[in-house]
């Protein structure tokens, strides 16, 4: 049997027994609210692998969930959405959600986005190892999830974390936007390739990387993106 704890964070109770039903078929252990407020609280207490969210909850939105929990944990998040609304997958990614489905669904499809994202998620941790990456005033620690410039920590959110990390494992090499989802998000990922110019943009204001010759991410007009840099012996 399967350890990981999914959290449902739904309000429709019927939704929230199928979902429920169909993850224990599965092997997995499930807990759920359908109050926002609440969902803060349970989530901390008790610590799940993996969170299905949805955005129209009374007490508190899936917006300011997501928002909340991406501030102290990187636990994989599934929104739900009753609208398929390209705006609503930009406005989560950004929040750092990792993954998207649209009402109504089937439960099957949800087990095995489920599957897939948790699959993921340990893909990245076993890639990233115990590594240290430094260049020069930049270090980036993998396991630590923490980011330090010029002695100062930089605060990123999961995938922004998640995507430098891709980049900067492979310095020089030109990496096009459908790559990055591809390595970041996942294949099942269905969204716009411009999510990855978002993430960048956000990534360089923090890193202080605006500038007319880029001090780390370099874009490949027409392509996409490449770390610059030499890894510190």
């Amino acid at each position: 049997m399967l350890s990981e704890t999914i959290l449902i964070i739904e309000d429709e109770q019927h939704i929230a027994e199928l979902v429920k039903l169909y993850l224990e078929a599965e092997g997995y252990e499930t807990a759920s609210t359908s109050d926002g407020l609440q969902a803060l609280e349970t989530f901390r207490s008790l610590s799940p692998s993996l969170i299905i969210l949805d955005i129209m909850l009374p007490g508190m939105d899936g917006w300011d969930i997501c928002r909340e929990i991406r501030k102290e944990s990187i636990v994989p998040i599934i929104m739900l959405t009753a609208k398929e609304s390209e705006a609503d997958k930009v406005l989560g990614l950004g929040l750092g959600a990792d993954d998207f489905l649209t009402k109504p669904f089937s439960p099957r499809e949800l087990v095995a986005r489920v599957q897939a994202v948790l699959r993921r998620s340990k893909l990245i941790v076993e890639e990233q190892g115990s590594c240290v990456l430094a260049f020069g005033v930049l270090r980036i620690d993998i396991p630590k999830r923490e980011v330090v410039l010029d002695g100062k920590a930089i605060l990123l959110r999961a995938k922004e974390f998640d995507l430098l990390t891709e980049l900067a494992n492979n310095p020089g090499i030109v990496f096009t936007r459908e790559r990055l989802l591809e390595k970041v998000w996942g294949y099942d990922f269905y969204g716009e390739v411009r999510t990855v110019d978002v993430h960048v943009r956000r990534i360089r204001e923090k890193l202080d990387d605006v500038r007319e010759t880029p001090r780390f991410i370099e874009t490949v007009w027409g392509v996409g993106y490449k770390f610059k840099g030499k890894k510190d012996v």
